[in-house]
């Protein structure tokens, strides 16, 4: 239903990708329709929608790489992801020098908490520069989050997908589905059920929000999700996407993760200065012994024990107390 127009410039993200298309995503003239039939002085969210609709247009940027981005920095900083990033890096190859549009089957990235599951999300998000829609399945309290509820219901809403599209700057967005495996059989009908037509190309390009009810094209969307576990996840999901059987990093992996944290975090405030460039060894060891996400907070702690006892110095002493963290994870050996 949409069209591709003229190449712009739009900013680079890290990574080097400064080349868009604009590309419609809905047609106008549905939505006047829509809002000419909405009876005088009801359904006024519903109203609000189509005027923001019309509002904004339906064009939207479609990011399209001038060149195999830069990724040495993800390598890096995620060593147990190579797996993926290769298969992300040969699909981006495939149209760096060519007029088709940026495709990325989508991915579910399985493992454990803590591994950086999330995080890679995220910097996936930043390297392709499309923003980037988030939907947490865990925390979720209302079975329509992805494809809105009807506007008949009382306090109802666009979904997820089409507010990303339609308040975004990007018609090829990263979203991130969260946790898809903790979407349970609680709710009205089956959250994801949407994604049945969302994961395929064709089908998502009529994509209707039922509050909206106006077709909208959902196929440069690129999906990420990620799971602890692939049993709760339906056969029809697992088959639209490349699945990723994410491992927690090995001991090496994790000291350098460590090491990189420290790096960051350190830079990136006016009291990093007053620490070490470089942190302990016997420091580095232990923070190897928790998954990625933890490190962060740990590190933190580390630093506000530290600079108490006004030292420049992180020690393992400074560390949160090993008995009120979580048993660490296994480690690849």
């Amino acid at each position: 239903m949409s069209a591709s127009h003229e190449l712009v410039n739009v900013s680079a993200p890290r990574g080097g990708i400064p080349i868009a298309r604009m590309r419609s995503l809905y047609r106008v003239d549905d939505v006047g329709r829509r809002l000419d039939k909405l009876p005088h002085k009801e359904h006024e969210s519903l109203r609000s929608t189509y005027e923001r609709m019309i509002e904004l247009g339906p064009e939207r940027f479609q990011v399209k790489p001038s060149g195999l981005p830069v990724m040495d920095h993800l390598y890096d900083d995620l060593p147990n992801f190579y797996e993926v990033l290769d298969d992300v890096k040969r699909q981006l190859a495939l149209c760096e020098d060519s007029r088709d549009a940026l495709e990325i089957t989508p991915l579910l990235l399985l493992g454990p908490p803590g591994i950086g599951k999330t995080h890679f999300a995220r910097e996936l998000a930043q390297l392709l520069g499309t923003g980037m829609g988030f939907i947490s399945m865990s925390s979720m309290t209302a079975g329509w989050v992805l494809s809105g509820a009807s506007s008949q219901w009382k306090g109802a809403r666009p979904g997820k997908v089409f507010e990303t599209l339609v308040d975004g700057q990007y018609a090829n967005p990263v979203m991130v589905v969260d946790e898809i495996d903790k979407a349970g059989g609680e709710h009205a009908y089956d959250p994801l059920g949407a994604l049945y037509s969302l994961l395929e190309h064709d089908t998502a390009g009529s994509f209707i929000d039922e509050f909206a009810e106006v077709p909208i094209d959902a196929s440069q969307v690129i999906w990420v999700a990620t799971a602890n576990d692939a049993r709760g996840i339906p056969d029809p999901i697992l088959n639209r996407m490349n699945v990723y059987e994410v491992q927690a990093p090995d001991r090496e992996a994790a000291r350098y993760i460590a090491a990189k944290l420290y790096t960051a975090i350190r830079a990136s405030h006016d009291w990093g200065s007053r620490f070490d460039e470089q942190p302990a060894t016997d420091v580095l060891d232990r923070l190897s012994e928790m998954a990625p996400r933890e490190m962060r907070r740990a590190w933190m702690t580390a630093f506000g024990n530290a600079k108490l006892d006004r030292r420049s110095q992180v020690s393992v002493a400074d560390l949160p107390d090993a008995n009120l963290r979580r048993t660490p994870m296994g480690f690849v050996q």
